[in-house]
């Protein structure tokens, strides 16, 4: 499937498409190998990128860089690309989980606190009855040694799923995602950060409302703000500003690959 045209946001390359767009190309990695990785992005992945060239690179160089929050849908639109949608990750799973039963999508989840993935695949094979998940991995809170990751090597060429979901947290399963892809038997990897416990039922989502007004980060600053604070209220006026430069032609941001 053709892939989706991209548009600048301070030298990122986000994907313009919707939520059903990106649930079709997912779907169609079905018995595919390899073809990358997906990092849904907000605010604070292209912050980071800003002091991380690295970061960056992980962004642009991937299968799809989605627009997760809402200031991305509307630069978008802004650019002109008047179908695009949020795709928010935890919606992209459960919608990937559903229309992947049709083809028998395989599914593996990676990541999560210790009980996290186990509570994540009974609440979704409940949910989405003939749901596919061929395995699960509670990684450590650091890098694998060369052992750990052969044996999960292993284990995914064992289990051959076409998707492995990785709930590690930004920026940490976009390094993760991209220095991996292509030792991994499968077709796709998704970063999908805090999916992992919104859909364990360990962590409360924010109303649809506070999500479509571009208003969650608010909600979720109340929920954990030892945290977040630093990311919404240093990340967030920070992005404005250089925005707003970018706009006006006060600084250009270019893409690199």
């Amino acid at each position: 499937m053709t892939l989706p045209a991209r548009f600048n946001v301070l030298g990122v390359g986000v994907s313009a498409l919707s939520l059903r767009q990106a649930t079709d190309l997912v779907v169609a990695a079905r018995r595919q190998k390899h073809l990358g990785y997906i990092c849904v992005t907000t605010v604070h992945g292209v912050s980071e990128a800003q002091t991380d060239p690295a970061f960056r690179q992980f962004l642009n160089r991937s299968y799809l860089t989605t627009p997760d929050g809402m200031p991305l849908v509307w630069l978008g639109r802004y650019h002109g690309h008047k179908q695009i949608t949020r795709v928010y990750g935890p919606d992209l799973m459960l919608a990937v989980c559903d229309a992947g039963r049709a083809t028998g999508l395989r599914h593996y989840f990676y990541g999560g606190q210790p009980g996290v993935v186990t509570e994540l695949k009974e609440r979704l094979v409940a949910r989405f009855p003939g749901l596919e998940v061929v395995g699960t991995c509670t990684p450590p809170f650091r890098p694998l040694t060369p052992e750990e990751f052969s044996s999960l090597q292993a284990e995914v060429a064992a289990a051959q799923p076409d998707i492995i979901w990785v709930g590690l947290g930004t920026p940490k399963q976009e390094r993760f995602m991209a220095g991996v892809w292509d030792r991994l038997d499968c077709g796709l990897l998704i970063g999908v950060g805090a999916a992992f416990d919104f859909h364990s039922g360990r962590v409360k989502q924010a109303p649809r409302w506070m999500q479509r007004s571009g208003l969650e980060w608010l909600f979720r600053l109340g929920q954990e703000p030892r945290r977040l604070a630093h990311r919404y209220l240093v990340h967030n006026p920070v992005f404005v500003l250089r925005t707003l430069a970018q706009l006006t032609g006060l600084k250009r941001y270019h893409l690199e690959p």
